[in-house]
């Protein structure tokens, strides 16, 4: 498969696992917008080489044959931090993490809260419009970057985790930060050239809330 092909099989399947997901209180308005799904996960499956691609795609498949919904299991394993009772009573039902990927999760997610951290300083009216970026501002109802971050990742097989830790370590050294490739990836489905031009337009929205002038 060419990269388009991937992304584009990868984020269908994903959308077939996350519209599946059952929540408490019923389908959730997210899970009745495909065009968003699709523009937030493809903006950062874009980012991705094609043979990190193409293993995340086998998890997603092999996940299929299973039974298993791996959205599902990130779901369950975000938990953990805003649920921790809830979490304990099914944190047995999940697959087993390897040590060895747990650890290599942690750096990956280091890099991102670090990326993330840079980004919404030099765009903070876009920074508003998203999660909290760390763990310890997770509340009910409320996940941060970071605690949705490792959930996913620790929802990956240990081939995908060490490839993305690989490609991770390669933009560290190359200077390079994946969440503002991502953004700029979001904000171009957005019908914006670039971020510098989104982060303008929300400065004015926000402004203009505040004097009273209501959505724009």
């Amino acid at each position: 498969m060419d990269h388009k092909t991937l992304v584009d099989a990868i984020v269908s399947a994903e959308w077939d696992m996350f519209s599946k997901v059952r929540n408490v209180g019923g389908t959730a308005s997210c899970q009745m917008d495909p065009k968003t799904f699709r523009i937030m996960r493809s903006s950062q499956m874009d980012n991705w080489d094609d043979e990190l691609l193409g293993s995340y795609l086998e998890d997603l498949l092999s996940a299929r044959l299973e039974g298993r919904n791996l959205v599902t299991e990130k779901y369950a394993r975000m938990m953990e931090s805003t649920f921790p009772e809830e979490y304990a009573r099914l944190a047995d039902s999940l697959p087993p993490l390897d040590p060895a990927a747990v650890a290599q999760v942690e750096e990956i997610v280091a890099a991102h809260v670090a990326w993330k951290e840079a980004l919404d300083a030099r765009y903070p009216s876009l920074a508003d419009r998203g999660r909290p970026l760390r763990s310890r501002d997770d509340r009910p109802g409320q996940v941060s970057m970071e605690s949705y971050l490792r959930a996913e990742l620790r929802s990956y097989s240990p081939r995908t985790i060490a490839l993305y830790h690989q490609a991770t370590r390669e933009r560290l050294r190359r200077g390079e930060s994946e969440a503002e490739q991502n953004l700029l990836h979001q904000v171009r489905q957005y019908g914006f050239e670039d971020i510098e031009s989104a982060e303008k337009h929300f400065s004015a929205r926000r402004a203009a809330q505040g004097q009273g002038g209501g959505p724009q």
